[in-house]
């Protein structure tokens, strides 16, 4: 396993991270798996044992619940592994205080967090979407006051653009706070509006991007294509809400082109799409997951996929991003001024334009 160091910071994570959505499968997850707590040691197991030592939950998975069954899978071995929650979403309807990024609800949403996960502090606590309400200085002081008393290590947020990702950096670090070290965002071969912004305005501010659901919440699982439906016990299959989805058939020309590559390397498509997200710029580690042994044993093995120019290529220009504005603009007019975060993604655009080199 690659350890590479997340943001700008000393925190040495693997390029993979185990995440947790499917653990419990109660209060309304229960499309995304069932995984008991004998099972979850197993996954435990299996991810140390492949140099995976950092796994990702939330408070919102099954509203608690899988931050218990990972508590108990990882109990007796805390200080061989790091941890990752979060809280943001409004999951307790009757304390209207119990949601967003604002003190009462951070104090409070990490205590809960701590105690079902048995341990007395997170390496990474996140902000888990956007609170528009909440001053950004009251956000970032409380999130500065955890890492001082030694309940976090350091923070982060998700699901952010790119302004409000710059405003919460900005707003730290000239009031002499503590900015967040990583957004973790959304992206796939198919989904890739984070190479508008968020991920050069990660690579710029120093703030890693760790990617959640690489496989599109389950469209990339191998069973979805141009003439297969879901199968009942996907995501996809039980109705899972997520995500959306902007073209059909450019979601099954992405697809194709997985397939195309996973023939060539006698893999599946779930691997190939953990392969092309790892590799693309910018990003740092991706948030893996699966529903039982034989996936995860999967999904891990992908690591050692290694793809051609031609085969990125192939995938990349499937669904290469609208060059909205200023980026055809700056495709156009002043590429040659353009950060080195930015090159990659306006090369495509260029492309997508009929404006080659």
């Amino acid at each position: 396993m690659e350890y590479i160091y997340l943001g700008n910071s000393g925190l040495r994570v693997p390029k993979y991270i185990l995440g947790t959505v499917p653990f419990s499968g109660t209060n309304g997850f229960e499309a995304a798996g069932n995984i008991d707590e004998k099972l979850a040691r197993r996954m435990v197991d299996m991810s140390l044992e492949a140099g995976i030592n950092m796994f990702d939950t939330a408070n919102l998975y099954s509203k608690g619940d899988a931050e218990r069954v990972l508590g108990a899978a990882i109990k007796g071995r805390r200080d061989e592994l790091l941890l990752t929650s979060k809280t943001g979403f409004h999951i307790d309807e009757t304390n209207p205080n119990a949601r967003g990024a604002s003190r009462s609800n951070i104090l409070t949403s990490i205590e809960g967090s701590l105690e079902r996960l048995g341990t007395d502090y997170l390496d990474v606590y996140f902000v888990h979407l956007w609170d528009g309400q909440t001053p950004v200085e009251e956000t970032v002081e409380t999130m500065t006051s955890l890492v001082k008393s030694g309940k976090i290590r350091h923070w982060g947020v998700s699901n952010y653009s790119g302004w409000a990702l710059a405003r919460t950096f900005t707003v730290a670090e000239q009031s002499g706070n503590i900015p967040p070290i990583t957004q973790q965002i959304y992206y796939t071969p198919e989904a890739r509006e984070a190479e508008y912004e968020l991920l050069p305005a990660g690579s710029e501010l120093g703030i890693g991007s760790m990617i959640w659901s690489p496989l599109g919440e389950g469209l990339l699982n191998g069973k979805i294509g141009r003439n297969k439906q879901a199968p009942e016990n996907t995501r996809q299959g039980a109705g899972w809400p997520e995500p959306w989805v902007q073209d059909q058939e450019r979601l099954y020309q992405v697809i194709d082109a997985l397939e195309e590559v996973a023939a060539n390397h006698n893999a599946s498509v779930p691997q190939i799409a953990y392969a092309w997200v790892r590799d693309r710029p910018n990003v740092g580690p991706i948030v893996i997951a699966a529903r039982n042994e034989e996936q995860l044993k999967e999904n891990i093995a992908s690591f050692e996929i290694k793809l051609t120019q031609d085969e990125h290529d192939l995938i990349e220009s499937t669904a290469r991003p609208v060059p909205i504005y200023p980026n055809w603009h700056r495709a156009m007019s002043s590429f040659d001024m353009s950060s080195p975060s930015e090159k990659t993604y306006l090369e495509g655009y260029k492309k997508s334009m009929g404006i080659e080199e």
